[in-house]
C-alpha cells in the first residue's frame, strides 16, 4: 500500500483536485494503480474535464464495471477504467452509488464505448445511467423481473 503522502505528489490527482476539490472522496493506491474515489454528482463533468486537459488526456473508456456490495451502504460501486493511450497512464475512478436511489449520469456523452458498459450494469445490477441514450436490457427478455447479479437475487430465479 502506498503512503498517502505518496499520492498526495501524484501529478493526476493534484491536477484534478486543483480543478475540483470537492469531487473527490478518496485515493488509494494498490500495486502501482491509482483509484480515485469521486462522488457521484462529478463523475460526468470529472470525466469531461480527464478527457479534453491536455496533461491528462484520457481519452479512452476501457471498462465499467459494477459491485453489490449489499449489505453495506451505499450499496453499489462503479469502476470506471481510463486510458490516457498518449501519456502511458491508467487510472481508476471509483464511484459508490446508494441501493436507495441507484442512479447516477452516464458518461456516453465523454466517452461512446461507455454505451454498453452502462446497459449491462443497468441490466444485471439495475443502476440507472442518467442521459444515457438507450438504457433498455442487453442480456435478458424486457420483461425480466429482477437484477441477477444483485446478491440479495433469489439462487433459484424470479419467481
Amino acid at each position: 500500500m502506498t503512503e498517502t503522502s505518496d499520492l498526495e505528489q501524484n501529478p493526476i490527482l493534484a491536477k484534478i483536485r486543483n480543478w475540483r476539490p470537492a469531487a473527490v472522496a478518496g485515493v488509494d493506491s494498490f500495486r502501482g494503480e491509482l483509484t480515485i474515489g469521486v462522488y457521484r454528482e462529478h463523475i460526468r463533468p470529472l470525466g469531461e474535464f480527464m478527457k479534453s486537459d491536455s496533461d491528462l488526456a484520457f481519452t479512452y473508456l476501457s471498462d465499467v464495471t459494477g459491485v453489490d456490495r449489499f449489505p453495506i451502504e451505499p450499496r453499489f460501486e462503479l469502476n470506471y477504467h481510463l486510458l490516457s493511450l498518449s501519456k502511458r497512464e491508467r487510472v481508476r475512478l471509483r464511484v459508490r452509488v446508494s441501493g436507495q436511489d441507484p442512479v447516477i449520469d452516464s458518461v456516453v456523452s465523454v466517452w461512446p464505448t461507455a454505451n454498453w458498459h452502462e446497459r449491462e450494469i443497468f441490466d444485471l445490477f439495475g443502476v440507472r445511467f442518467d442521459g444515457h441514450p438507450n438504457l433498455k436490457r442487453l442480456f435478458l427478455p424486457e420483461d425480466w423481473e429482477g437484477y441477477p447479479l444483485r446478491k440479495d437475487y433469489p439462487v433459484e430465479g424470479p419467481r
